[in-house]
């Protein structure tokens, strides 16, 4: 396999999360082309505000190249704790996406695991719970 490298998405890398974004709901069927580039402008307007203010981190696989082909994401809301966990802040996982020729190689198992060790060691003791009807 290529070498990967994980690494922190940064401002530059916008639209890097932007892509894979509208690719993850477009390659489930989810919006128009045009419901998709609204999307888009909506959440860069979000990442310009939330990264700088850490409420939204992000990590991209990179090959050795320079080419993006996978990235993760978690917002990070406040939040009014509750018996089990009483911080006062939760964490969303989003972004999920890779790159159809990069896919079954791992690459977001290690995105998660970055993801996951990251909220590990800023004491995130759970995820937010996404239900699905």
């Amino acid at each position: 396999m290529d070498e990967i490298l994980i690494r922190p998405a940064t401002l530059a890398d916008i639209p890097h999360v932007l892509h894979h974004r509208k690719q993850m709901f477009a390659d489930i069927g989810s919006g128009t082309p045009a419901e998709l580039e609204g999307m888009a402008l909506t959440t860069a307007a979000y990442l310009r505000d939330a990264m700088p203010a850490g409420s939204y981190r992000g990590w991209l696989a990179q090959t050795a190249d320079g080419r993006i082909v996978a990235g993760v994401g978690i917002a990070i809301a406040a939040w009014p704790g509750s018996p089990a966990d009483p911080a006062p802040r939760r964490g969303w996982v989003l972004n999920v996406y890779t790159e159809p020729e990069f896919r079954r190689r791992g690459i977001a198992r290690r995105l998660m695991d970055a993801l996951l060790g990251w909220c590990r060691a800023e004491g995130f003791a759970q995820l937010a719970e996404q239900r699905l009807a």
